[in-house]
């Protein structure tokens, strides 16, 4: 039996891309689905994909920054399915631009939907995940969150903040029992819609960004990296890396040492 069947798991930013395909996996599997995006549009299309391959799942609009959305979203998808075992905080917006050009509302936007959004829904759901059994939070990071990169300040400064977030969250799980598993995810470039939809800085061409993202940088569909989350997620391995590109930057940083800004100039600029 699949590690989620018959388990209750809610997903945020399941209206496209790895959100979607995560859905799509996990009703497959079996389990009981939660899902919400901010687009009511993408998520009910996502909600009727997943209704063909298993059971109708609950589906609901949500803005991660909405604390107060959060929080009754949560008790909503315990109200209708009487518990929840799992969560996976995939929402995110991508950000493209460095300090001197960034203005600071940039730099709250991000992180108010890519680290504020990951804090408010573990905290929503946690009392109910820590009433379960057994129970797993995912949280999804970077492979910017690994490592700092030019023209990307607000995002690797958000994505580092769930790097962070998260690994004290396991630890937390750990002293309370370990009955909630914890695991981070890192992807690389994966080719969704998320430069299509990227945030830039004064003076940043965003058509340019989103051409060389899907170009050159995403080279892992959704489909594979949505295997490879859950894969890791049911072996309740602490890290997740999505892609070789993420495993290039995890191995080059931790083993570089002072030396790893150089060895990824040359690995990933021309």
């Amino acid at each position: 039996m699949a590690y989620f069947a018959d388990r209750v798991v809610a997903i945020t930013g399941a209206g496209s891309g790895i959100g979607r395909e995560l859905a799509l996996a996990l009703a497959r599997d079996g389990a009981l689905l939660a899902l919400s995006d901010k687009s009511a549009d993408a998520v009910a299309e996502t909600g009727r994909l997943c209704a063909e391959e298993g059971e109708k799942p609950a589906v609901t609009t949500l803005d991660v920054t909405d604390r107060s959305a959060v929080l009754a979203h949560a008790a909503a998808t315990v109200a209708h399915f009487g518990r929840v075992e799992a969560l996976f905080n995939n929402a995110g917006i991508l950000h493209v631009g460095g300090v001197a050009e960034s203005p600071f509302s940039d730099f709250e936007q991000v992180m108010d939907v890519d680290f504020w959004g990951v804090v408010n829904g573990t905290k929503a759901f946690l009392p109910y995940l820590l009433a379960a059994e057994q129970a797993h939070v995912v949280n999804t990071s970077s492979a910017f969150g690994l490592v700092g990169m030019a023209q990307h300040a607000p995002y690797n400064a958000a994505k580092f903040a769930v790097r962070g977030f998260t690994d004290s969250l396991r630890q937390d799980m750990r002293a309370a029992g370990g009955k909630v598993r914890v695991t981070a995810v890192y992807p690389g470039g994966v080719l969704t819609s998320i430069a299509r939809s990227a945030l830039v800085a004064p003076g940043i061409d965003a058509e340019a960004v989103a051409r060389r993202f899907e170009g050159h940088v995403a080279r892992t569909s959704p489909a594979a990296a949505a295997r490879t989350i859950l894969r890791g997620a049911a072996r309740g391995e602490a890290k997740v890396l999505v892609g070789l590109d993420a495993l290039l930057v995890d191995l080059i940083t931790r083993f570089a040492g002072s030396y790893h800004e150089r060895v990824l100039d040359m690995v990933f600029r021309s």
